[in-house]
């Protein structure tokens, strides 16, 4: 869904001389960047938030960029078991807007507590995990935007299902509602673009569940990655996405996840797992975002915009999974605008 673990081994300043003078003057005012007499000013931002859950009290990463009172985005990153550094892109487009946003490491995550214990990776405790993330940050209705990308779409949307009324605004990024039809789009559709005998190769590696297999990696690497998880050869893959590579938990990855590029693994927890027929209860201002390469099928994604009840489609096309980096103004444009318009009551 995001990409194999074993990929490890691969390989903000934005003058104000270039923006509008209406946003210089945003960025300007020094209260944006201004930490005093806040909880996180100690370290700079960051928190250690205590999260209760059936297990004992555990605590999660959190940091904080700028300050707006009516514009406030948490990113929930993808993998399972992924890092907030995949969006570092972030730093360099939402100061010069003014708005607010929280990198976040869920638990398990490389900067939080990471337990050895599988009955924590479940869907449901990961949701209460974000809502208790919520209220330590003080987020509510009128300033909450909730940013979901992969895994974290998925997390995303079973949020906003039980906890809408928190929220002011939605984004779904590179993630379908159902993991079979990802699982489809994967095997009928990206896999087929591959050589056929390199796709067969894959798929055989697979039917063996041969994981381990280094020729899988390899086969994976130079016909997969470097097209539809981040459209860029893997010697020139941003120095955070690789850091985040390094920092993965395989742990949460795999029991969620699995093995496979091509689906959910047999027996991961998020085998099955569709919300397609939940959609409409969605009444939030939400985004989709799709990209025209990604791991993903984006008409699915389009789709899913006009299922929700206030639903905008965002369709980066010469993006991937990692659209933050390869198509990277198209997406900031767009996630920018909707955050500005459902702040301004446009949707």
């Amino acid at each position: 869904m995001f990409t194999r673990y074993s990929i490890v081994i691969a390989f903000m300043a934005i003058g104000f001389s270039c923006v509008p003078s209406s946003v210089q003057e945003s960025t300007a005012d020094l209260s944006y960047f201004d930490y005093a007499e806040k909880a996180d000013q100690f370290e700079g931002g960051i928190r250690m938030i205590p999260i209760q859950t059936p297990k004992g009290t555990f605590k999660v990463w959190t940091k904080r960029v700028g300050n707006n009172p009516t514009k406030k985005v948490l990113l929930l990153h993808g993998g399972p078991g992924m890092t907030h550094e995949l969006y570092s892109s972030f730093d360099g487009y939402f100061p010069a807007e003014g708005i607010e946003y929280y990198y976040y490491d869920q638990l398990g995550s490389y900067y939080s507590d990471q337990p050895s214990d599988s009955s924590l990776w479940t869907i449901d405790r990961f949701v209460d995990e974000v809502e208790q993330v919520r209220q330590a940050l003080g987020l509510d209705k009128d300033n909450f935007f909730l940013y979901g990308q992969s895994w974290g779409g998925i997390l995303a949307m079973e949020y906003a299902l039980k906890y809408q009324e928190n929220l002011k605004g939605l984004v779904i990024s590179n993630m379908m509602s159902s993991l079979d039809d990802y699982e489809k789009y994967a095997k009928e559709v990206l896999g087929p673009q591959m050589p056929k005998e390199v796709f067969e190769e894959i798929m055989e590696i697979e039917s063996k569940s041969d994981f381990a297999n280094p020729r899988y990696e390899e086969l994976l690497m130079e016909h997969h990655y470097q097209y539809h998880v981040l459209r860029m050869p893997l010697a020139e893959w941003p120095e955070a996405v690789v850091r985040s590579l390094k920092h993965l938990n395989p742990e949460v990855y795999v029991y969620m996840q699995g093995h496979s590029e091509f689906g959910i693994t047999e027996g991961a927890s998020l085998k099955g797992w569709d919300l397609t027929k939940e959609l409409p209860k969605l009444t939030v201002p939400t985004l989709v975002v799709g990209a025209g390469h990604d791991t993903m099928d984006p008409k699915h994604m389009e789709w899913m915009s006009t299922q929700v009840k206030n639903g905008r489609f965002l369709l980066c096309p010469d993006g991937s999974h990692l659209v933050q980096y390869d198509d990277q103004k198209v997406f900031f444009d767009g996630l920018i605008q909707f955050i500005k318009d459902v702040d301004s009551g446009v949707l």
